[in-house]
């Protein structure tokens, strides 16, 4: 994609990758991970800062560093490294709560003639029982 992103650092198995967001409340590191999920070649990508104390991803905090349209370039610059390196997977995302499954959705909708000239995107609605 032409949109700008930040410098990423992967992991040999292109499975983990990092970067740092510079904004407006400083530098902070982001984790992005592609962890099986059980079902073949379906792997979860998980995203999120890195908590300093463990250098876990910390999924649920909102940052607000001023460049969430870099950070989620970059992220899916991740997705297209992690299905070179793994040409059969499909990445399954989702956002922890529904305003960031939303911002999510508008970053592949307001890309997605672009996106589609490099992957098959698919996704799924989530209805209660009965609705149309």
């Amino acid at each position: 994609m032409k949109l700008e992103r930040y410098n990423i650092h992967a992991s040999e198995a292109m499975i983990e990758f990092e970067f740092i967001s510079s904004g407006i409340k400083g530098d902070i590191v982001k984790v992005v991970q592609y962890s099986p999920t059980g079902i073949l070649n379906t792997y979860n990508l998980a995203f999120g800062d890195k908590a300093p104390e463990t250098g876990e991803i910390s999924d649920s905090v909102v940052t607000d560093n001023g460049d969430s349209q870099k950070v989620l370039a970059t992220v899916a610059e991740t997705t297209l490294m992690f299905l070179k390196k793994h040409p059969k997977a499909q990445v399954f995302a989702i956002g922890l709560s529904a305003s960031r499954t939303r911002l999510y959705q508008r970053g592949i909708a307001n890309n997605l003639e672009e996106i589609n000239e490099m992957l098959d995107v698919k996704g799924v609605c989530k209805r209660p029982l009965g609705a149309i």
